[in-house]
Protein backbone atom coordinates (compact mmCIF):
# COMPACT_ATOMS: atom_id res chain seq x y z
CA UNK A 1 0.00 0.00 0.00
CA UNK A 2 2.36 2.58 0.79
CA UNK A 3 4.19 4.48 -1.87
CA UNK A 4 0.12 5.12 -3.57
CA UNK A 5 -1.12 8.47 -4.29
CA UNK A 6 -3.05 9.73 -1.20
CA UNK A 7 -6.46 10.47 -2.68
CA UNK A 8 -6.35 6.97 -4.62
CA UNK A 9 -6.77 5.35 -1.11
CA UNK A 10 -9.91 3.86 -0.65
CA UNK A 11 -12.58 2.44 1.54
CA UNK A 12 -12.23 -0.89 -0.14
CA UNK A 13 -8.39 -0.59 -0.43
CA UNK A 14 -8.36 -0.32 3.60
CA UNK A 15 -10.83 -2.95 4.19
CA UNK A 16 -9.41 -5.72 1.75
CA UNK A 17 -5.65 -5.21 1.80
CA UNK A 18 -3.10 -7.03 3.98
CA UNK A 19 -1.05 -5.38 6.36
CA UNK A 20 0.39 -8.96 7.29
CA UNK A 21 2.56 -8.54 4.67
CA UNK A 22 3.96 -4.36 5.94
CA UNK A 23 4.54 -6.24 9.36
CA UNK A 24 6.78 -9.01 7.55
CA UNK A 25 8.53 -6.43 5.93
CA UNK A 26 9.17 -4.67 9.32
CA UNK A 27 10.31 -7.76 11.04
CA UNK A 28 12.79 -7.94 8.19
CA UNK A 29 14.12 -4.24 8.75
CA UNK A 30 13.85 -5.45 12.31
CA UNK A 31 16.29 -8.45 11.96
CA UNK A 32 18.66 -5.95 9.26
CA UNK A 33 18.77 -3.32 11.77
CA UNK A 34 20.40 -5.81 14.51
CA UNK A 35 22.58 -7.40 11.81
CA UNK A 36 24.30 -3.99 10.86
CA UNK A 37 24.48 -3.14 14.74
CA UNK A 38 27.06 -5.93 14.92
CA UNK A 39 28.76 -5.21 11.46
CA UNK A 40 28.99 -1.34 12.89
CA UNK A 41 30.59 -2.56 16.32
CA UNK A 42 32.34 -4.77 14.39
CA UNK A 43 33.94 -2.65 12.11
CA UNK A 44 34.58 0.75 14.67
CA UNK A 45 35.72 -2.26 17.51
CA UNK A 46 38.22 -3.99 14.88
CA UNK A 47 38.73 -2.62 11.33
CA UNK A 48 39.05 1.31 12.75
CA UNK A 49 40.66 0.86 15.86
CA UNK A 50 43.56 -1.09 14.02
CA UNK A 51 43.82 0.54 10.94
CA UNK A 52 43.94 4.17 13.07
CA UNK A 53 46.88 2.09 15.31
CA UNK A 54 48.62 0.76 12.34
CA UNK A 55 52.32 2.59 12.04
CA UNK A 56 52.18 3.41 8.44
CA UNK A 57 53.52 6.29 6.39
CA UNK A 58 52.95 7.51 2.97
CA UNK A 59 50.40 8.23 0.38
CA UNK A 60 49.28 4.71 0.69
CA UNK A 61 48.86 4.27 4.44
CA UNK A 62 46.63 8.20 4.01
CA UNK A 63 44.32 6.71 1.28
CA UNK A 64 43.54 3.50 3.26
CA UNK A 65 43.02 4.72 6.14
CA UNK A 66 40.47 7.39 4.84
CA UNK A 67 39.10 4.41 3.05
CA UNK A 68 38.30 2.97 6.58
CA UNK A 69 37.07 5.76 8.15
CA UNK A 70 34.37 5.96 5.15
CA UNK A 71 33.54 2.63 5.39
CA UNK A 72 32.93 2.57 9.14
CA UNK A 73 30.98 5.08 8.53
CA UNK A 74 28.97 3.89 5.60
CA UNK A 75 27.90 0.93 8.12
CA UNK A 76 26.90 2.87 10.32
CA UNK A 77 25.08 5.21 8.24
CA UNK A 78 23.47 1.78 6.72
CA UNK A 79 22.43 0.92 10.30
CA UNK A 80 20.70 4.25 10.55
CA UNK A 81 18.80 3.74 7.55
CA UNK A 82 17.68 0.63 8.34
CA UNK A 83 16.54 1.45 11.66
CA UNK A 84 14.45 4.34 10.31
CA UNK A 85 13.09 2.30 7.84
CA UNK A 86 12.46 -0.52 10.32
CA UNK A 87 10.87 2.59 12.76
CA UNK A 88 8.23 4.37 9.87
CA UNK A 89 6.94 0.61 8.96
CA UNK A 90 6.52 -0.47 12.40
CA UNK A 91 4.59 2.82 13.10
CA UNK A 92 2.72 2.08 10.25
CA UNK A 93 1.28 -1.31 10.57
CA UNK A 94 0.24 -0.54 14.03
CA UNK A 95 -1.85 2.61 12.85
CA UNK A 96 -3.31 0.91 9.70
CA UNK A 97 -3.98 -2.13 11.57
CA UNK A 98 -6.07 0.28 13.98
CA UNK A 99 -7.64 1.88 11.38
CA UNK A 100 -8.07 -1.36 9.36
CA UNK A 101 -10.17 -2.53 12.54
CA UNK A 102 -11.90 0.56 12.82
CA UNK A 103 -13.22 0.71 9.51
CA UNK A 104 -14.18 -3.03 9.40
CA UNK A 105 -16.31 -2.41 12.82
CA UNK A 106 -18.07 0.51 11.76
CA UNK A 107 -19.09 -1.63 8.29
CA UNK A 108 -20.16 -4.31 10.59
CA UNK A 109 -22.09 -2.17 13.19
CA UNK A 110 -23.51 -0.15 10.35
CA UNK A 111 -24.89 -3.79 8.90
CA UNK A 112 -26.66 -4.14 11.91
CA UNK A 113 -28.69 -0.76 11.84
CA UNK A 114 -30.72 -0.31 15.05
CA UNK A 115 -33.86 -2.29 15.06
CA UNK A 116 -35.42 -0.79 17.94
CA UNK A 117 -35.30 2.82 16.86
CA UNK A 118 -37.16 1.62 13.52
CA UNK A 119 -33.43 1.77 11.30
CA UNK A 120 -32.82 -0.74 8.85
CA UNK A 121 -29.20 -2.38 8.32
CA UNK A 122 -27.02 0.57 6.61
CA UNK A 123 -25.40 -0.87 3.38
CA UNK A 124 -22.31 0.92 2.47
CA UNK A 125 -21.30 1.67 -0.87
CA UNK A 126 -18.10 2.92 -2.63
CA UNK A 127 -18.51 5.41 -4.66
CA UNK A 128 -16.76 6.35 -8.25
CA UNK A 129 -14.64 8.59 -6.96
CA UNK A 130 -13.41 7.05 -3.83
CA UNK A 131 -15.92 8.70 -1.33
CA UNK A 132 -18.88 5.87 0.28
CA UNK A 133 -22.35 6.51 0.78
CA UNK A 134 -24.48 4.80 3.84
CA UNK A 135 -28.10 4.11 3.20
CA UNK A 136 -30.72 2.05 4.71
CA UNK A 137 -30.74 -1.30 2.41
CA UNK A 138 -34.68 -0.72 2.26
CA UNK A 139 -35.75 2.20 0.98
CA UNK A 140 -38.41 4.52 1.80
CA UNK A 141 -39.75 8.03 1.16
CA UNK A 142 -39.40 9.69 4.33
CA UNK A 143 -36.10 9.79 7.22
CA UNK A 144 -36.45 11.01 10.37
CA UNK A 145 -33.58 12.91 12.32
CA UNK A 146 -32.18 9.87 14.27
CA UNK A 147 -31.75 7.58 11.00
CA UNK A 148 -30.26 10.78 9.13
CA UNK A 149 -27.39 11.16 12.17
CA UNK A 150 -26.66 7.58 11.95
CA UNK A 151 -26.03 7.75 8.44
CA UNK A 152 -24.22 10.81 8.64
CA UNK A 153 -22.09 9.62 11.70
CA UNK A 154 -21.37 6.27 9.76
CA UNK A 155 -20.33 8.29 6.53
CA UNK A 156 -18.20 11.10 8.54
CA UNK A 157 -16.22 8.10 10.59
CA UNK A 158 -15.66 5.85 7.24
CA UNK A 159 -14.46 8.71 5.34
CA UNK A 160 -12.56 9.78 8.58
CA UNK A 161 -10.41 6.64 8.89
CA UNK A 162 -10.16 6.13 4.98
CA UNK A 163 -8.29 9.78 5.18
CA UNK A 164 -6.22 9.18 8.17
CA UNK A 165 -4.93 5.84 6.67
CA UNK A 166 -4.13 7.41 3.30
CA UNK A 167 -2.81 10.65 5.38
CA UNK A 168 0.01 7.62 7.29
CA UNK A 169 0.59 6.62 3.79
CA UNK A 170 1.87 9.36 2.31
CA UNK A 171 4.08 10.05 5.51
CA UNK A 172 5.53 6.56 5.01
CA UNK A 173 6.06 7.37 1.74
CA UNK A 174 7.37 11.01 2.37
CA UNK A 175 10.17 9.44 5.28
CA UNK A 176 11.09 6.37 3.20
CA UNK A 177 12.49 8.66 0.68
CA UNK A 178 14.39 11.13 3.27
CA UNK A 179 15.89 7.98 5.17
CA UNK A 180 17.13 6.59 2.07
CA UNK A 181 17.92 10.21 0.08
CA UNK A 182 17.39 8.72 -3.74
CA UNK A 183 21.01 8.17 -3.79
CA UNK A 184 22.18 4.11 -3.90
CA UNK A 185 25.51 4.57 -3.29
CA UNK A 186 25.44 7.33 -0.13
CA UNK A 187 23.09 6.33 3.17
CA UNK A 188 22.73 8.36 6.21
CA UNK A 189 20.21 11.16 5.36
CA UNK A 190 16.88 11.84 7.88
CA UNK A 191 17.12 9.32 10.44
CA UNK A 192 13.51 8.66 12.01
CA UNK A 193 12.53 7.03 15.63
CA UNK A 194 8.80 6.85 14.62
CA UNK A 195 5.77 8.49 12.05
CA UNK A 196 6.05 11.76 14.37
CA UNK A 197 9.08 12.90 12.69
CA UNK A 198 7.27 13.54 9.96
CA UNK A 199 3.60 14.50 11.39
CA UNK A 200 4.50 16.67 14.15
CA UNK A 201 5.86 19.16 11.66
CA UNK A 202 2.12 19.26 9.64
CA UNK A 203 0.34 19.08 13.16
CA UNK A 204 2.27 22.44 14.24
CA UNK A 205 1.70 24.23 11.19
CA UNK A 206 -1.87 23.37 11.31
CA UNK A 207 -2.11 24.27 14.71
CA UNK A 208 -0.82 27.99 14.51
CA UNK A 209 -3.96 28.48 12.69
CA UNK A 210 -5.93 28.26 16.00
CA UNK A 211 -9.85 29.10 15.49
CA UNK A 212 -9.23 30.35 11.36
CA UNK A 213 -8.88 26.57 10.40
CA UNK A 214 -11.43 25.17 7.75
CA UNK A 215 -13.08 22.01 9.04
CA UNK A 216 -11.19 19.82 7.01
CA UNK A 217 -8.02 21.29 8.32
CA UNK A 218 -9.44 20.92 12.18
CA UNK A 219 -10.24 17.17 11.05
CA UNK A 220 -6.66 16.70 10.01
CA UNK A 221 -5.17 18.57 12.49
CA UNK A 222 -7.48 16.08 14.79
CA UNK A 223 -6.47 13.03 13.57
CA UNK A 224 -2.48 14.10 13.27
CA UNK A 225 -2.97 14.92 17.56
CA UNK A 226 -4.48 10.99 17.41
CA UNK A 227 -1.75 10.06 15.87
CA UNK A 228 1.34 11.23 17.16
CA UNK A 229 3.24 9.71 19.94
CA UNK A 230 2.67 10.61 23.60
CA UNK A 231 5.87 12.79 23.71
CA UNK A 232 5.36 14.04 20.33
CA UNK A 233 1.74 14.90 21.53
CA UNK A 234 2.97 16.58 25.04
CA UNK A 235 5.41 19.02 23.12
CA UNK A 236 2.39 20.09 20.87
CA UNK A 237 0.36 20.39 23.84
CA UNK A 238 2.53 22.40 25.66
CA UNK A 239 4.05 24.82 23.13
CA UNK A 240 0.51 25.31 20.97
CA UNK A 241 -2.38 25.03 23.73
CA UNK A 242 -4.60 28.06 22.97
CA UNK A 243 -4.33 27.56 19.19
CA UNK A 244 -5.11 23.44 19.56
CA UNK A 245 -8.28 24.63 21.94
CA UNK A 246 -9.52 27.36 19.49
CA UNK A 247 -9.07 24.81 16.57
CA UNK A 248 -11.45 22.81 18.68
CA UNK A 249 -9.19 19.77 19.15
CA UNK A 250 -11.50 18.47 22.44
CA UNK A 251 -14.37 18.54 19.69
CA UNK A 252 -15.92 15.30 21.22
CA UNK A 253 -15.99 12.38 18.59
CA UNK A 254 -18.69 9.58 19.99
CA UNK A 255 -22.00 8.87 18.04
CA UNK A 256 -24.14 11.93 18.63
CA UNK A 257 -27.43 11.21 17.32
CA UNK A 258 -31.34 12.55 18.19
CA UNK A 259 -32.92 10.39 20.51
CA UNK A 260 -35.54 9.83 18.24
CA UNK A 261 -37.15 10.71 15.37
CA UNK A 262 -38.48 13.71 15.34
CA UNK A 263 -42.12 15.11 13.75
CA UNK A 264 -41.54 14.57 10.45
CA UNK A 265 -40.05 15.73 7.13
CA UNK A 266 -40.34 19.64 7.25
CA UNK A 267 -42.93 21.67 5.05
CA UNK A 268 -44.05 18.01 4.23
CA UNK A 269 -47.87 19.32 4.81
CA UNK A 270 -50.10 22.01 4.23
CA UNK A 271 -50.62 24.55 7.44
CA UNK A 272 -54.09 25.15 8.52
CA UNK A 273 -56.32 28.06 10.24
CA UNK A 274 -55.56 26.29 13.46
CA UNK A 275 -51.93 25.88 12.63
CA UNK A 276 -51.68 29.73 12.31
CA UNK A 277 -53.49 29.85 15.33
CA UNK A 278 -51.23 27.19 17.38
CA UNK A 279 -47.94 29.49 16.51
CA UNK A 280 -49.35 32.43 17.97
CA UNK A 281 -49.99 30.79 21.05
CA UNK A 282 -46.27 29.14 21.64
CA UNK A 283 -44.66 32.88 20.61
CA UNK A 284 -47.00 34.21 23.37
CA UNK A 285 -46.27 31.46 25.73
CA UNK A 286 -42.09 31.71 25.00
CA UNK A 287 -42.74 35.64 25.70
CA UNK A 288 -44.44 34.66 28.94
CA UNK A 289 -41.96 31.81 29.68
CA UNK A 290 -38.79 34.71 29.29
CA UNK A 291 -40.75 36.88 31.89
CA UNK A 292 -41.29 33.43 34.23
CA UNK A 293 -37.38 32.90 33.93
CA UNK A 294 -37.69 30.00 31.77
CA UNK A 295 -34.81 31.90 29.54
CA UNK A 296 -33.47 29.28 27.61
CA UNK A 297 -36.93 27.40 27.33
CA UNK A 298 -38.36 30.74 25.44
CA UNK A 299 -35.14 30.99 23.66
CA UNK A 300 -35.36 27.64 22.29
CA UNK A 301 -38.94 28.13 21.45
CA UNK A 302 -38.73 31.55 19.53
CA UNK A 303 -35.53 29.86 17.61
CA UNK A 304 -38.13 27.19 16.23
CA UNK A 305 -40.95 29.63 15.44
CA UNK A 306 -37.98 31.62 13.60
CA UNK A 307 -37.99 28.37 10.79
CA UNK A 308 -34.53 28.59 10.09
CA UNK A 309 -33.20 25.20 11.42
CA UNK A 310 -29.76 26.36 12.12
CA UNK A 311 -28.06 24.84 15.34
CA UNK A 312 -27.75 26.65 18.54
CA UNK A 313 -25.62 26.62 20.94
CA UNK A 314 -25.84 25.44 25.14
CA UNK A 315 -24.14 27.31 27.38
CA UNK A 316 -23.15 23.97 29.01
CA UNK A 317 -20.95 26.14 32.06
CA UNK A 318 -24.51 27.60 32.50
CA UNK A 319 -26.42 24.29 32.66
CA UNK A 320 -24.50 23.15 35.41
CA UNK A 321 -24.44 26.33 37.52
CA UNK A 322 -28.21 26.53 36.98
CA UNK A 323 -28.20 23.10 37.99
CA UNK A 324 -26.77 20.98 41.01
CA UNK A 325 -27.79 17.76 39.65
CA UNK A 326 -26.36 17.92 35.97
CA UNK A 327 -23.27 19.25 37.39
CA UNK A 328 -23.32 16.39 40.00
CA UNK A 329 -23.88 13.46 36.65
CA UNK A 330 -20.69 15.46 35.04
CA UNK A 331 -18.54 15.02 38.57
CA UNK A 332 -19.48 11.67 39.02
CA UNK A 333 -18.47 10.60 35.10
CA UNK A 334 -15.26 12.01 35.45
CA UNK A 335 -14.57 10.00 38.48
CA UNK A 336 -15.31 6.62 37.09
CA UNK A 337 -13.07 7.64 34.38
CA UNK A 338 -10.22 9.67 36.00
CA UNK A 339 -8.39 6.33 37.64
CA UNK A 340 -7.86 4.73 34.20
CA UNK A 341 -7.18 7.92 32.53
CA UNK A 342 -4.17 7.89 35.48
CA UNK A 343 -2.88 5.01 34.89
CA UNK A 344 -2.73 4.99 31.18
CA UNK A 345 -0.96 8.11 31.48
CA UNK A 346 1.67 6.96 33.72
CA UNK A 347 2.51 3.84 31.70
CA UNK A 348 3.18 6.20 28.69
CA UNK A 349 5.39 7.88 31.03
CA UNK A 350 7.11 5.22 32.64
CA UNK A 351 8.15 4.08 28.94
CA UNK A 352 9.50 7.22 27.62
CA UNK A 353 12.02 7.05 30.33
CA UNK A 354 10.26 9.92 32.73
CA UNK A 355 10.05 12.48 29.44
CA UNK A 356 6.42 14.62 28.97
CA UNK A 357 3.79 12.58 27.47
CA UNK A 358 0.00 13.54 26.54
CA UNK A 359 -2.57 11.37 26.14
CA UNK A 360 -6.09 12.37 24.60
CA UNK A 361 -8.75 10.61 26.65
CA UNK A 362 -13.10 10.81 25.98
CA UNK A 363 -15.44 10.08 27.69
CA UNK A 364 -18.74 7.85 27.01
CA UNK A 365 -21.70 9.39 26.20
CA UNK A 366 -24.42 9.24 28.79
CA UNK A 367 -28.06 10.96 28.80
CA UNK A 368 -29.12 13.55 31.56
CA UNK A 369 -32.84 14.18 32.20
CA UNK A 370 -33.74 17.45 33.49
CA UNK A 371 -36.17 17.53 36.89
CA UNK A 372 -39.33 19.43 35.65
CA UNK A 373 -39.91 20.56 39.99
CA UNK A 374 -36.41 22.08 40.38
CA UNK A 375 -34.99 23.39 36.67
CA UNK A 376 -38.30 23.42 34.49
CA UNK A 377 -36.32 26.12 32.33
CA UNK A 378 -33.96 23.32 31.49
CA UNK A 379 -36.54 20.83 31.31
CA UNK A 380 -38.51 22.45 28.33
CA UNK A 381 -35.32 23.86 26.85
CA UNK A 382 -34.27 20.32 26.04
CA UNK A 383 -36.16 17.80 28.31
CA UNK A 384 -32.50 15.91 28.20
CA UNK A 385 -29.20 16.13 27.12
CA UNK A 386 -26.29 13.55 25.63
CA UNK A 387 -22.93 14.36 27.00
CA UNK A 388 -19.60 13.56 27.88
CA UNK A 389 -16.14 14.81 28.66
CA UNK A 390 -13.33 15.25 26.50
CA UNK A 391 -9.35 16.04 27.41
CA UNK A 392 -5.95 15.55 27.74
CA UNK A 393 -3.74 13.80 30.09
CA UNK A 394 -0.57 15.26 31.00
CA UNK A 395 2.09 13.41 32.78
CA UNK A 396 5.31 15.89 33.70
CA UNK A 397 8.15 15.30 36.00
CA UNK A 398 7.69 18.15 38.85
CA UNK A 399 10.39 19.20 40.86
CA UNK A 400 10.75 16.45 43.58
CA UNK A 401 11.11 14.04 40.45
CA UNK A 402 7.68 12.93 40.42
CA UNK A 403 5.20 12.70 37.71
CA UNK A 404 2.76 15.34 38.42
CA UNK A 405 -0.78 13.87 36.22
CA UNK A 406 -3.11 16.49 35.01
CA UNK A 407 -6.52 16.84 33.23
CA UNK A 408 -7.48 19.62 31.21
CA UNK A 409 -11.26 19.00 29.83
CA UNK A 410 -14.27 20.45 28.74
CA UNK A 411 -17.69 19.36 29.31
CA UNK A 412 -19.74 18.70 26.07
CA UNK A 413 -23.67 18.76 25.83
CA UNK A 414 -26.08 18.12 22.93
CA UNK A 415 -29.73 17.25 21.80
CA UNK A 416 -31.78 17.41 18.96
CA UNK A 417 -35.09 20.32 19.17
CA UNK A 418 -38.12 18.22 18.16
CA UNK A 419 -41.54 17.63 19.48
CA UNK A 420 -42.61 14.22 19.49
CA UNK A 421 -46.23 12.71 18.80
CA UNK A 422 -47.58 11.23 21.75
CA UNK A 423 -46.10 13.51 24.43
CA UNK A 424 -47.11 16.83 25.90
CA UNK A 425 -45.88 19.13 28.55
CA UNK A 426 -47.71 21.47 30.78
CA UNK A 427 -46.67 25.13 31.40
CA UNK A 428 -48.72 27.00 33.97
CA UNK A 429 -52.22 26.22 32.86
CA UNK A 430 -51.75 25.30 29.62
CA UNK A 431 -51.84 21.77 28.29
CA UNK A 432 -49.69 21.91 24.88
CA UNK A 433 -49.68 18.63 23.10
CA UNK A 434 -46.48 17.73 21.50
CA UNK A 435 -48.27 16.89 18.17
CA UNK A 436 -49.71 20.19 17.83
CA UNK A 437 -46.47 22.00 18.26
CA UNK A 438 -44.47 19.46 16.17
CA UNK A 439 -47.38 19.51 13.02
CA UNK A 440 -45.81 23.46 12.83
CA UNK A 441 -42.34 21.69 11.80
CA UNK A 442 -44.09 19.56 9.09
CA UNK A 443 -46.21 22.53 7.44
CA UNK A 444 -43.16 24.55 7.66
CA UNK A 445 -44.36 26.76 10.05
CA UNK A 446 -41.38 26.28 12.52
CA UNK A 447 -38.50 23.83 12.10
CA UNK A 448 -36.31 21.52 14.28
CA UNK A 449 -33.13 21.82 15.34
CA UNK A 450 -29.90 20.66 16.80
CA UNK A 451 -28.50 22.17 19.76
CA UNK A 452 -24.59 21.68 20.93
CA UNK A 453 -22.05 23.01 22.92
CA UNK A 454 -19.23 22.78 25.03
CA UNK A 455 -18.10 24.41 28.91
CA UNK A 456 -14.97 26.33 29.30
CA UNK A 457 -11.50 24.21 29.40
CA UNK A 458 -11.09 23.44 33.31
CA UNK A 459 -7.59 22.29 34.35
CA UNK A 460 -7.65 19.29 36.90
CA UNK A 461 -4.56 17.72 39.24
CA UNK A 462 -5.60 14.24 39.47
CA UNK A 463 -6.17 12.78 42.78
CA UNK A 464 -6.03 16.26 44.29
CA UNK A 465 -9.35 16.79 45.65
CA UNK A 466 -12.47 18.67 44.38
CA UNK A 467 -13.28 19.38 40.81
CA UNK A 468 -13.23 22.62 39.54
CA UNK A 469 -16.35 24.49 39.62
CA UNK A 470 -18.34 25.92 36.00
CA UNK A 471 -17.96 29.65 35.20
CA UNK A 472 -20.33 31.77 36.23
CA UNK A 473 -22.98 32.80 33.40
CA UNK A 474 -23.20 36.11 32.39
CA UNK A 475 -26.40 38.45 30.54
CA UNK A 476 -26.90 40.67 27.86
CA UNK A 477 -29.12 42.13 25.62
CA UNK A 478 -32.61 42.54 26.27
CA UNK A 479 -35.40 39.37 27.54
CA UNK A 480 -36.69 38.30 23.95
CA UNK A 481 -33.32 38.34 22.33
CA UNK A 482 -32.62 34.54 21.77
CA UNK A 483 -29.18 35.20 22.16
CA UNK A 484 -28.70 37.56 25.48
CA UNK A 485 -26.80 35.39 27.13
CA UNK A 486 -23.71 36.58 25.68
CA UNK A 487 -21.84 33.07 26.29
CA UNK A 488 -23.62 31.73 23.73
CA UNK A 489 -25.14 31.82 20.36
Amino acid sequence: MTGREMERLTYTDLMNVDLRKLEIAGADWKDMTANLVRLRDSAYSGLLLQSDAARWEGVNAGVTKDFVRQAVKEFADLHNEAASIHAVLDDAATELTVLQRRVRDLTAQAGKGEPTKGIQPLVITEMGDGTVQVAESICRVEQHARQEDLIQWYADAIKGAVAHAAEIDAAVKSALAKAHGRDPYNAGHATYTSLDEEQLPVAVQLATLGGDASPQQRAKLRRLWVSLGPEARADLWSSHKDSLLAAGIFSPQVKRLAPDGGSGTHDSESPGFDDRLNREKLRAIAEGGDWMNYTDAARHMVHYLENSGDPLDLPVDKMMHDDPGFRTHIDQALSQESSRWREEALKEYRKSGGRPVAIPVESRNQTYYFPKESEPNWYYAVGSTGSNITGVVTVTPAADGQPQVSLDYQVNAWDRYNWDSGKSVDIGPLHIPDEETGRLHRTGMAQEFDVSGNSSVKHYDLGSGSLPAPDEPGLGGSRMDPGRDNSYR
